[in-house]
C-alpha cells in the first residue's frame, strides 16, 4: 500500500493483548458471507511512544462490569463471552513495558463502547480523546433506539458522569481529521460505530493505521467490509483511504497481530518491552 506519508514525528507502536472472545461468527467479521469461519476476537491496544508522549488507543473493558456484559452478549449467543485474563489487565498489559498508568498523557478511544472505554478513569491524568461526532450522537442521537447502540454501554454510566463533571478539562473532543501530536492523526471513519475513528502513526517502519473498521486486514486489503457495520458507503471510503495511506494495518480485534509484531513496530523508545 501507497500513498500520502506523515512525515514529522517518529513513534514506536506496542501491542496490548487486554482480553477478547473466544468465538465470534464469521458473519460478524465479513458482511454477508455466510460461509466465512468462525473466529476469535481479540481486544487490541496500542500503546505509542515518541520519547515525549505516551498515548495509549483503547482500555479494554472495566472487570467489574463484565458479568452484566456477558449475560447482555449471551442473548445473541452463550459462546459470545468476552474474557480477560489476569495477565491480560490493563495495568499488567502497561507494566509490561515498565509504563504506569500515571505515566499516561493522552487516551484515544475507539469505538465508544465498555471494552474500549471502560478503564479510562483508571488513567488519572490523561488527556481523553474522543470523537466529537460520536459524542454529538451520543447526546443528541438522530434515532432513540438504535439497534447497535445499548446506551449504557456505549458511555457506562460512572465513566459518563466523570467526564461531564470533574474530568471535564480533561476530555478533548476530536476533529474529525486531527494531527493530535506530530506524526499523529486521527480520522473519523464511522462504519462500525458513529464514534469509530482510525489512528495513523508516523514510525520508522511505515505509516501504521489501527482502527475498529476492520476486524481483519482483509476487510481492507480485498475490499471485504466488516460484516457489523453500520454504513457500507462509510466502509468503502475508509478502507480506499487506508489503503492509500497506510503501510502496516492493525485491525483492533485481530488476533494476530501480537504474533505478527512481538516487539512492536518502530523503533524501540525507552522503557521498552522486558
Amino acid at each position: 500500500m501507497t500513498g500520502e506519508r506523515t512525515v514529522s514525528g517518529t513513534w514506536h507502536v506496542d501491542l496490548l493483548h487486554l482480553g477478547g472472545w473466544d468465538w465470534a461468527p464469521g458473519f460478524e467479521i465479513f458482511w454477508m458471507e455466510p460461509n466465512a469461519p468462525d473466529e476469535p476476537l481479540a481486544l487490541v491496544s496500542l500503546l505509542l511512544r515518541d520519547g515525549e508522549s505516551t498515548v495509549l488507543v483503547n482500555t479494554g473493558p472495566d472487570l467489574q462490569m463484565l458479568p452484566t456484559l456477558n449475560q447482555r452478549w449471551a442473548r445473541f449467543d452463550p459462546r459470545h463471552q468476552v474474557r480477560v485474563s489476569a495477565e491480560q489487565r490493563l495495568q499488567a498489559q502497561l507494566g509490561r513495558f515498565d509504563v504506569d498508568v500515571a505515566d499516561v498523557t493522552h487516551v484515544i478511544v475507539t469505538p465508544f463502547q465498555p471494552y474500549a472505554i471502560g478503564n479510562l478513569l483508571a488513567l488519572p491524568t490523561a488527556t481523553y480523546c474522543l470523537s466529537r461526532t460520536g459524542w454529538i450522537d451520543f447526546h443528541a442521537p438522530r434515532w432513540r433506539a438504535h439497534p447497535h447502540e445499548y446506551r449504557p454501554f456505549v458511555i457506562p454510566p460512572a465513566i459518563r458522569t466523570h467526564l461531564v463533571t470533574d474530568k471535564w478539562d480533561q476530555v478533548h473532543l476530536l476533529d474529525d481529521e486531527e494531527e493530535l501530536l506530530p506524526g499523529l492523526t486521527v480520522f473519523w471513519v464511522g462504519t462500525h460505530h458513529r464514534s469509530s475513528v482510525a489512528v495513523k502513526v508516523s514510525t520508522d517502519d511505515g505509516v501504521v493505521i489501527a482502527s475498529d473498521c476492520f476486524m481483519r486486514r482483509e476487510n481492507v486489503t480485498e475490499n471485504r467490509p466488516l460484516g457489523i457495520n453500520e454504513s457500507l458507503v462509510e466502509a468503502l471510503a475508509a478502507y480506499e483511504r487506508i489503503r492509500r495511506e497506510a503501510d502496516v494495518l492493525i485491525p483492533l480485534y485481530d488476533p494476530g497481530v501480537f504474533h505478527q509484531y512481538p516487539k512492536g513496530i518502530g523503533t524501540q523508545q525507552k522503557g521498552g518491552a522486558r
